[in-house]
């Protein structure tokens, strides 16, 4: 079947093709720094995309799935850690790039929305844990294990209790003081965390 073939199909002008599973997506982001949580709906949702309500009601049940989904993608998109073999720059490099999506990003406004909305709603609560918080704290976690299988940082480590000692502190900045996290504070927290472990700080 040819790519013109797969988006003539029914139900709107996108039709049920990658390209409005996108439309939506992107719509939901939209909306929710527009509006905040609150404000967005399925209605609003298919509008901004320009497909059809029945269309999101076919692949999504809630605006929370929309919004799920849409930071799934955006964090398969911009959160993968980077893997030069420099260990210090690559820590360095990750903060900096999770700092970033939580903290400024339209993506890590929905994660925190999201987030919000857990505290509240036990049954979402579960799937935002499996489906979210689970995979990012392996992509938390993933420089470190690498650095370890590698040799560069101690078979033993407690790999939980580092990650918590590496991201929290970023985190709590993020979600609880909404303080400052440009790179003098997490090129600090790479900082901390080489000396912790015998090596140098990374280069300024």
């Amino acid at each position: 079947m040819t790519a013109g073939a797969e988006r003539r199909h029914h139900g709107n002008r996108h039709g049920r093709s990658e390209e409005a599973r996108l439309a939506v997506l992107e719509a939901a982001d939209d909306l929710l720094v527009e509006k905040g949580f609150a404000g967005v709906t399925m209605e609003g949702i298919a509008a901004r995309a320009g497909v059809s309500k029945q269309t999101v009601y076919r692949w999504w049940s809630t605006k929370a799935d929309v919004l799920v989904d849409a930071f799934l993608q955006d964090a398969d998109e911009d959160l993968t850690s980077p893997d030069s073999g420099d260990f210090a720059a690559d820590l360095r490099d990750w903060l900096r790039r999770l700092a970033g999506f939580l903290g400024e990003s339209d993506s890590g406004a929905v994660f925190r929305a999201l987030l919000a909305q857990a505290q509240h709603d036990p049954a979402f609560a579960g799937e935002f844990r499996s489906r979210c918080l689970d995979p990012q704290r392996r992509r938390d976690r993933a420089l470190l294990e690498r650095a370890v299988a590698a040799g560069r940082l101690p078979a033993g480590l407690d790999l939980e209790t580092e990650t918590d000692q590496l991201v929290g502190p970023l985190y709590y900045r993020v979600l609880v003081s909404a303080g400052p996290v440009g790179e003098e504070f997490t090129d600090a927290l790479a900082d901390a965390f080489l000396l912790r472990h015998g090596g140098p700080a990374s280069a300024r």
